[in-house]
């Protein structure tokens, strides 16, 4: 909806008479097929020191959240230009260091900071891409007002949720989605591929061997490790399938030892390799560290990735884009205070009450005070904390996020959302329209994270307006729409 006159935005003009014509019950009836359908084919999301089983679905909202074409356009410009740039600051502060010297971003910030990877300092990936897959979240505040919320760029995960949801909504909503120009999002597994591919090492020889490393099936995105992999027609292995035999990887095979050139890996770098980082690391491989600087095998994300997507470093990434690029950032950041800044840190305590204060290091939702809904006591615990170790914190303005209609409960109501796009980086930029909406489920809530009980939703980027007519599309399968939780959205 736009915010002023409660229109509903053009985009959305075949989602609304499609709720209009649908019944309630007809929709809860879809939701509860959908569960079914995410139960059976086994999407999980592991969550951890809740007590009971961890394995649990991911809530999944059969109402699409929808984006115009020339939105996405402009946010994949913005995308592109922003990736690129994160990966410029990598291959600098792992090389010459110049943006250091010149001051724009803090010495102290990158080099004692526990994301950066001094193993990797001199060392430059094959065509000096540190992140080959990046998460870059972001945030609607207004019809034309989208702020990037966090860059991911060590292992974002969620992608298979885009992929799932979208063939849920196909199975469930065959004439809904017919009667849209949607922009298709299936070819991502193919796409990823190519991107690993493009990354072989310079010692590689012929077709590259891609795998892709999984810490194991107690991870919470082990889902999402087998699932890509058989997507791509690659194998999923773990630290002990694999071994170094003269600086070279081998994964073992019922055929015998084969050759990797290139591991999609989904574990942290610490446990990477028990011979350079963690030494009681039982999830990596010993000497996997010394086969990639001797360029025969490529890890991707690069190790010491995390550097780029630290919150202490989010607030200079304009500032990079001006300096690798020399361009104005087309994506907008959210204002950060950074606490151990001593001006910073006053403004932060002095006003507490209207700010997100975040752990510079922390993710998944944890470690987070919003303001406005927090209590005096957890406002002191919080100031105490940021007194204690100010360099730990960050706080943001709370924003007026946008929302859109969502399935919630016994009614279609309006919920805050985010959006991850995953951007693809090898010899070109690689965007798959959309990407994976979050939804805050609870009333009020900002938090959309999947391990705080937040939900997803299909992301539709339409062409234009609906193939069909309004009657046609009111014809589809299901339900009714109350036009009051209609109007509260702007669905963006």
């Amino acid at each position: 909806m736009h915010e002023k006159d409660h229109s509903v935005r053009p985009a959305y003009a075949g989602i609304e008479a499609w709720l209009k014509a649908q019944g309630l019950e007809a929709l809860a009836a879809k939701r509860a097929e959908a569960e079914a359908l995410f139960r059976r084919v086994g999407i999980t999301f592991a969550v951890y020191g809740e007590g009971g089983d961890p394995e649990r679905l991911i809530p999944f909202d059969i109402i699409p959240r929808i984006l115009a074409r020339a939105e996405w356009d402009r946010l994949a410009r913005g995308l592109t230009q922003r990736v690129r740039a994160l990966n410029m600051f990598m291959a600098d502060v792992y090389g010459p260091q110049e943006i250091l010297r010149a001051g724009i971003v803090p010495s102290a910030l990158v080099l004692d900071n526990e994301a950066y990877r001094p193993e990797m300092q001199g060392f430059r990936p094959p065509g000096g891409i540190y992140s080959h897959i990046s998460g870059i979240d972001l945030v609607r505040t207004g019809p034309d007002d989208f702020y990037v919320l966090e860059d991911n760029c060590r292992t974002p995960s969620g992608v298979s949720y885009m992929l799932e949801n979208r063939e849920a909504m196909l199975r469930l909503f065959p004439g809904l989605c017919s009667s849209h120009r949607l922009a298709p999002v299936n070819h991502y597994p193919e796409d990823l591929l190519e991107t690993l591919k493009e990354a072989a090492p310079p010692n590689c020889r012929g077709e590259p061997c891609v795998a892709i490393l999984t810490p194991g099936h107690f991870n919470s995105a082990y889902y999402e490790h087998c699932f890509l992999a058989d997507e791509m027609g690659v194998e999923v292995v773990e630290g002990a399938d694999l071994f170094v035999q003269d600086d070279v990887v081998f994964m073992r095979t019922t055929a015998g030892p084969r050759r990797v050139d290139v591991l999609y890996r989904r574990l942290d770098d610490e446990y990477l390799d028990p011979k350079v980082f963690r030494p009681d690391s039982m999830l990596g491989v010993p000497g996997i560290f010394a086969a990639y600087r001797a360029g025969n095998v490529t890890l991707a994300n690069a190790p010491g990735a995390g550097i780029a997507d630290d919150k202490a470093i989010y607030p200079f990434v304009p500032e990079m884009i001006r300096f690798y690029l020399g361009e104005a950032a087309l994506l907008q950041n959210v204002p950060t205070f950074l606490c151990e800044r001593e001006e910073d840190r006053a403004h932060v305590l002095a006003n507490i009450a209207d700010l997100v204060v975040k752990l510079a290091r922390g993710s998944g939702g944890y470690g987070m005070l919003i303001g406005p809904h927090s209590t005096p006591e957890q406002r002191e615990e919080f100031a105490r904390r940021i007194l204690a170790r100010p360099a730990d914190y960050i706080a943001q303005p709370t924003l007026a996020l946008s929302t859109v209609p969502t399935l919630s409960g016994e009614t279609i109501a309006p919920r805050h959302v985010d959006l991850r796009p995953y951007v693809l980086t090898g010899k070109e930029v690689r965007i798959v329209p959309g990407g994976l909406t979050r939804v805050a489920l609870r009333e009020g809530s900002l938090v959309v994270n999947s391990s705080q009980g937040g939900g997803t939703k299909d992301t539709w980027v339409v062409d234009d307006a609906p193939r069909q007519s309004q009657s046609q599309s009111q014809s589809q399968s299901g339900g009714g729409f109350q036009s009051q939780s209609q109007s509260q959205s702007q669905g963006s």
